[in-house]
């Protein structure tokens, strides 16, 4: 294992891979905030998916 830090920069690679998974996140926000199900912004779409699910949880 050692070799492999001898060959690459430690400091450069943890960078690189912290700076990935960030946009990682982002783009995976972004991505549910396009749906209409998974939009926590818009609190219409939220009322009604809450009001589905207790419909559902009376009638069982």
């Amino acid at each position: 294992m050692w070799r492999i830090w001898q060959t690459f920069n430690p400091q450069r690679i943890m960078t690189a891979l912290a700076v990935f998974l960030f946009t990682l996140a982002i783009l995976i926000h972004f991505i549910l905030l396009s749906t209409e199900r998974y939009n926590w912004l818009d609190g219409a779409a939220a009322s009604d998916t809450m009001a589905a699910v207790t419909e559902v949880d009376t009638r069982v």
